[in-house]
C-alpha cells in the first residue's frame, strides 16, 4: 500500500501525540508499519483555542530508506596535492563532510580550539576578563553559531536544507528538528553535534587540526599553489601545497580578510545592521503571544520589523529563554550575542535588536571599511562600559526618555562578564540610535510590552552578518581572481546562518569534485 498523507491534523494543548498514531490506526484499520510525523507548528491566532497542527505520513508496510549513492571522484582524478578547508563552522564541517563522500579527503584547519577547550576558555573570559582572541564565541570548533541558539529556520529554500538536517540528525542532534516549523538544536546539543562531525571526519580519513590559522597564499599567475599556517599557541609555521582552499572563515575573521586583501584577492564591502540585544522577561513574551495558556506552551519567539523610520530596524537571532554572550574576539572591544540552550529555560528573552547600515555610514568604497566601522562601535562600547569588557546597559524606558540608567527593574541583565549603566547612545551612530527608538515604539504595538520600561538594551551588537564579499563565479564557486580558492559560508558573504552555511559548504564541496572531475 503507498504512502498516505494527511495534514491538518489540530491537536489542543495537552493533547498526546499519540492520537495522531491513533488516526493513522483507524484509517488503515490496523497499526501502520511505517509512521512519520512530517510538520509540526503551533497556530496561536486565536489565544483562547491554541492548537498544534501537524502533518503525518503513514503505510501499512515498511518503507525502505534509500539515501542515494553519491557518485565519488575517480582514483585516476584524485587530487595529488590536498583539499585545504580553512574553519570549521557549519560551512567547513559539511563542505569537509560532503568531500568525504565524493572520495576526497580535506584538511580542516581551524585557529580556535576544540569545543571542549574551547567552552573552558569562553568560562575563564567570564570570570577572568581576559581574552583569548583565538578562542572565544566567535572563534572555535563549530564557529559562532556553536554558541547561539541552533536555530535552522532559513529562507533560502535550498533544496540541500532536508540532506543538512538529516546529517544534523545522525550526528546527535533532536530528531524534531526535521518536522518542527522553527527548528532548532539549542547551544548545549551543539557542543556534541560539532564534536561528532569531527570525530567522522577522522574516522573517515580526514584531518583536523586545532590552534591553526590561515596566514598568507601563494598565487603564481592567479592560482592557487599554496598556504602558509601557524600553529598560534606553538608559533610553528608551515607550508602546504594545495589543489583547492576552502575559505569558510566566519564573519569575524577580520586579519584574514586583510591578509585577502593584501593578497589581491577581490572582495567589496557589503551592507550589514547594528544595534543592541534587547531582553524582556520571557514569561512577559509568552503570555503576550499565548495568552492565559502560556505556562503550558514552549518559550514564545517573536521576528518583529519595522519601517517606521528611513532607517529599518529589525529583530534578528532571537533567544527565547536565553543568554547575552560576551562575543568579542579582539581585546579591547565589546560585543554582544545570544544564545539559548535546548530547553530555552532562562528567565529572559533576548534578541538583536538593530539596524542597517552601508556603504554611507561607513564612508568610502574601501573593501575593508564596514569592517573598521565594526571595530569602532566596539571599541566605544569598551570604553563607555569601563575599560574591563563590561557591557553598556540601559533600560527602554530611559533609552527612550533620553538619560543613563541608574538601575534595573524587573529586568535583570544576562550578560555574566558585567554590566556598567549608561546611554547606549555614547555608543551608537546617532541614525542608528534614532531609528531603534523609533521602531521599539513601533514594535510594541504589534508585540504589546516590547516597549517595556523595564526591557534592557546591551551594547553593541555588530557581528550580524559579514561586511565583506568575497566575490566567486556563479559557476565554478572559485574566486573570481585566484583559480583554486572557494569563499564559502557566512563569512564570504554567501549565507545567513547555520542552516544557509552549511548548505553553502555542500555546494562548494560539490563543486570542486565537478572541477576534478573535469580535470
Amino acid at each position: 500500500m503507498s504512502v498516505q498523507t494527511v495534514s491538518n491534523i489540530k491537536l489542543p494543548i495537552g493533547k498526546s501525540e499519540k492520537e495522531l498514531f491513533a488516526l493513522a490506526t483507524k484509517t488503515l484499520g490496523k497499526p501502520p508499519k511505517y509512521f512519520a510525523i512530517k510538520k509540526k507548528s503551533l497556530d496561536a491566532r486565536d489565544k483562547n483555542d491554541i492548537r498544534f497542527v501537524y502533518t503525518v505520513e503513514f503505510s501499512a508496510e515498511e518503507q525502505p530508506v534509500v539515501k542515494p549513492e553519491l557518485e565519488r571522484l575517480p582514483i585516476n582524478k584524485q587530487p595529488q596535492k590536498p583539499v585545504v578547508v580553512v574553519g570549521s563552522g557549519p560551512a567547513g564541517l559539511f563542505c569537509a563532510l560532503r568531500l568525504l563522500e565524493r572520495g576526497i579527503t580535506p584538511i580542516v584547519v581551524e585557529r580556535g580550539a576544540s569545543v571542549d577547550e574551547r567552552k573552558k576558555d569562553i568560562d575563564s573570559f567570564i570570570q577572568t576578563r581576559v581574552l583569548n582572541t583565538e578562542s572565544n564565541v566567535q572563534f572555535g570548533e563549530g564557529g559562532a553559531g556553536t554558541f547561539s541558539d541552533g536555530k535552522l529556520n532559513t529562507q533560502t529554500h535550498s533544496p540541500l536544507q532536508n540532506e543538512v538536517l538529516q546529517t544534523f540528525i545522525r550526528l546527535g542532534a533532536p530528531q524534531e528538528i526535521a518536522y518542527l516549523n522553527k527548528p532548532h538544536i539549542g547551544s548545549d546539543n551543539l557542543q556534541n553535534v560539532v564534536k561528532n562531525a569531527r570525530l567522522e571526519i577522522l574516522r573517515r580519513g580526514g584531518e583536523v587540526h586545532f590552534h591553526t590559522i590561515l596566514y598568507d597564499l601563494q598565487i603564481k599567475d592567479g592560482v592557487l599553489q599554496g598556504v602558509r599556517v601557524k600553529n598560534v599557541k606553538t608559533g610553528e609555521e608551515r607550508s602546504i601545497d594545495v589543489s583547492a582552499v576552502v575559505l569558510a572563515v566566519g564573519h569575524s575573521a577580520r586579519d584574514t580578510f586583510a591578509m585577502l586583501y593584501a593578497r589581491g584577492v577581490y572582495m567589496r564591502q557589503k551592507d550589514f545592521a547594528v544595534g543592541v540585544r534587547v531582553e524582556h522577561l520571557q514569561a512577559d513574551i509568552s503570555r503576550t503571544q499565548y495568552g492565559k495558556a502560556y505556562s503550558l506552551l514552549p518559550s514564545a519567539d517573536y521576528k518583529l520589523v519595522s519601517h517606521a523610520h528611513e532607517r529599518a530596524v529589525f529583530t534578528f537571532c532571537m533567544c527565547p529563554g536565553g543568554y547575552v554572550m560576551p562575543a568579542t574576539s579582539e581585546e579591547g572591544g565589546v560585543v554582544t550575542n545570544g544564545m539559548s540552550n535546548y530547553a530555552r529555560n532562562g528567565d529572559n528573552a533576548n534578541s538583536a535588536l538593530i539596524a542597517q547600515v552601508t556603504g554611507k555610514d561607513f564612508g568610502g568604497e574601501h573593501p575593508l571599511a564596514g569592517v573598521y566601522f565594526q571595530r569602532d562601535l566596539e571599541r566605544k562600547a569598551f570604553l563607555v562600559g569601563g575599560k574591563n569588557y563590561n557591557a553598556p546597559v540601559q533600560t527602554v524606558g530611559d533609552f527612550l526618555s533620553g538619560k543613563a540608567s541608574d538601575g534595573f527593574g524587573a529586568v535583570k541583565p544576562t550578560y555574566a562578564v558585567g554590566t556598567t549603566f549608561a546611554d547606549i547612545r555614547e555608543v551608537l551612530p546617532k541614525g542608528v540610535a534614532e531609528a531603534l527608538r523609533v521602531g521599539i515604539l513601533d514594535m510594541d504595538k504589534r508585540l504589546k510590552g516590547f516597549a517595556s520600561p523595564d526591557a534592557l538594551l546591551t551594547a553593541v551588537e555588530t557581528r550580524t552578518s559579514s561586511p565583506i564579499r568575497i566575490e566567486r563565479d556563479g559557476q565554478t564557486l572559485q574566486s573570481v581572481s585566484v583559480q583554486g580558492l572557494y569563499p564559502c559560508g557566512e563569512g564570504a558573504g554567501y549565507a545567513g546562518g547555520i542552516t544557509s552555511s552549511a548548505c553553502d559548504g555542500i555546494r562548494v564541496a560539490d563543486a570542486i569534485f565537478l572541477e576534478f572531475c573535469l580535470k
